[in-house]
């Protein structure tokens, strides 16, 4: 699911060098933590958090074929 994350985050913006992504796994949960450039977390947030909203929504399909819960937390 990692991969999956970061390929999408790593299309999004300009500067692919500085996307870091943390994954925290619990028992029915994970906890993905991705870090962008400050340049670009307008690009992954868009307007009004749309972009933003649709990458969770993508995860969270990925996550409920594993029985799982997904949280991502973008930090700038």
């Amino acid at each position: 699911m990692k991969d999956v994350l970061e390929s999408i985050i790593k299309n999004l913006v300009s500067d692919q060098n500085e996307v870091s992504i943390n994954e925290i796994q619990g028992e029915k949960s994970i906890i993905f933590e991705v870090k962008v450039a400050e340049s670009d977390m307008g690009k992954i947030i868009g307007k009004q958090g749309r972009v933003a909203k649709a990458i969770r929504t993508i995860m969270k399909a990925l996550a409920s074929k594993e029985e799982k819960r997904v949280t991502i937390e973008f930090i700038g």
